[in-house]
């Protein structure tokens, strides 16, 4: 049998048109989600039209470390690939030694977010299913549900059923938000006369919604709203997985995703389950935020999502957008949060070929360093935490650069009762007055002060001053001692932390615990694993 290496594209794309339905092997069933603990396993998402363009692109990315090969199937109503086209590429793939799944994209995006090169792929559903409707009136394709949307999505799992996939993922078209910070949901007539009717009210207390919407308050209205949402997109997730009920069906949630968006987030925490990320390029990639946002949305997400489920979106838009130093930077968000499964992502067209030579290596790394700190969770003063006022009517703008001060930090479900806690403008809002000991602090934006709380301006400039009152003295936590932007996870029952250099530039370190004083030399952006 031919190798990728050694099959043409011309012979690849003959098999992909001849291979009849009796001679596909199904090959191995094993789900990529069985993860033992500590073990990374890298996927990569790419067709069958991008490996025949690139016959060597199987063994490349193989032999960088990629275990497991992603192929785009149904597109909000159009097929990208066809199922008799999946069986072929699908031979093709498994002969590669690579498992092979599936994924969807069900309800379509409010703009490109494909990059068909060839601008042959459509980039909105057929005229068929109906326009979404925004808060201000104006119209856009693309996450919203009205029939035939859920119809359609089922039936095109059916259709996929008898190639026994082992997991599909839907895309995050998958949500009912136009994007990040939106609280989203269809405001059509449709919509309105459903929400209306399911809770019994009338005209004014649409107007009363609608205002609540635009000004973000948490009103009973509003939670209304947002729950009629998740309850839709719920439904249709339901719905499709009972199409398919011998396949792990999982969610990939957008950049800080959650109810506003229709994703009620412990609905998807028994599924596979991709955790947000947004920094796409490198404009957005390199500043010191950008890094400490992308790391945020990780490990809020990872509140929800199981970690042998857990996914990254480890996704370069468009393809070659985003240097391959900093993909491999990204790498380091994932053993951060302890997401064991990377998945490398670019639209429909992949990274540029070269980009592997720099993400071997990085992959090798990160796993060696993972399964040093698998199954652990971080410890620390700082407080990360996201409450229901930011799921329900954030504006997505979290208060993130307090990871970047080299002091260790926690996640937390609730709002805790001791540490130093960092605050969205949404929860510096509405989060009630307690009896908590911990210390809230807010930027000068918010709305509110929280109650005992500090407002701060969220620059390195005004939170250095801060990180110098938390290590005066001798803490019992390890910390840098340099103002230098660098995250410091700290796991105590591992004995040890986690340093990630978040400069472009080498850094000379000094991470300080108890009455030691360890000397860590970073080259830019990497990540190291210290003992304790």
């Amino acid at each position: 049998m031919q190798t990728p290496t050694s099959l043409s594209r011309r012979s690849f794309l003959q098999r992909l048109g001849a291979l009849p339905l009796a001679a596909v092997a199904l090959g191995s069933r094993q789900a990529s989600a069985e993860s033992t603990l500590g073990g990374r396993r890298f996927h990569a998402c790419l067709s069958g039209k991008a490996i025949a363009a690139n016959p060597e692109l199987l063994e490349v990315v193989s032999r960088a470390g990629v275990t497991d090969i992603w192929q785009p199937a149904f597109f909000y109503g159009h097929w990208y690939a066809s199922p008799d086209e999946l069986r072929a590429s699908r031979s093709v793939v498994e002969d590669a030694g690579l498992h092979w799944h599936l994924i969807n994209l069900p309800l379509g995006h409010p703009g490109d977010s494909l990059g068909d090169s060839t601008g042959a792929t459509p980039l909105t559903p057929p005229g068929r299913w109906h326009l979404a409707q925004r808060l201000d009136g104006t119209l856009y394709s693309g996450t919203s549900l009205h029939d035939p949307a859920t119809q359609e999505n089922v039936a095109a799992l059916q259709a996929l059923a008898p190639l026994a996939p082992d997991m599909i993922f839907l895309d995050d078209d998958f949500r009912l938000a136009t994007g990040p910070g939106v609280i989203g949901g269809c405001y059509c007539p449709e919509h309105r006369a459903r929400f209306l009717d399911t809770h019994g009210h009338g005209n004014a207390q649409w107007d009363a919604l609608l205002a609540d919407v635009h000004d973000r308050r948490l009103t009973p209205l509003l939670r209304q709203w947002v729950e009629f949402n998740c309850d839709e997109l719920t439904a249709c997730f339901r719905a499709q997985q009972a199409a398919i009920p011998h396949a792990a069906l999982g969610n990939m949630i957008m950049y800080m995703g959650a109810e506003k968006a229709g994703i009620r987030l412990a609905d998807y925490a028994a599924a596979p389950f991709r955790v947000g990320e947004l920094m796409f390029d490198d404009n957005s990639f390199s500043p010191v935020k950008g890094k400490t946002d992308e790391l945020f949305s990780a490990l809020f997400h990872r509140r929800f999502a199981r970690r042998d489920l857990a996914y990254s979106e480890t996704t370069a838009y468009p393809h070659d957008r985003l240097s391959s130093r900093n993909i491999a930077a990204k790498l380091a968000i994932s053993t951060l949060a302890d997401v064991p499964n990377t998945m490398f992502m670019s639209g429909l067209e992949p990274f540029p070929i070269a980009h592997w030579d720099t993400l071997a290596p990085a992959m090798r790394e990160q796993t060696r360093i993972h399964a040093l700190i698998a199954g652990h969770r971080p410890q620390g003063p700082l407080k990360h935490f996201w409450g229901e006022a930011g799921r329900y009517t954030g504006d997505d703008r979290p208060f993130s650069l307090f990871l970047a001060l080299g002091i260790p930090f926690e996640v937390a479900n609730t709002m805790p009762d001791s540490g130093i806690v960092f605050l969205g403008d949404q929860d510096a809002q509405h989060e009630p007055a307690t009896a908590s000991g911990a210390i809230r602090i807010a930027r000068p934006s918010a709305a509110a002060t929280p109650p005992g709380g500090r407002p701060l301006d969220e620059t390195l400039e005004a939170l250095w001053p801060l990180k110098r009152e938390l290590i005066a003295g001798e803490p019992n936590f390890p910390h840098i001692v340099e103002d230098s932007p660098a995250v410091c996870a700290w796991y105590p029952s591992a004995n040890a932390a986690l340093v990630w250099n978040l400069s472009e530039t080498p850094a000379d370190l000094t991470l300080r615990h108890r009455d030691q004083s360890i000397k860590v030399a970073l080259a830019p952006l990497a990540l190291k694993h210290l003992p304790l």
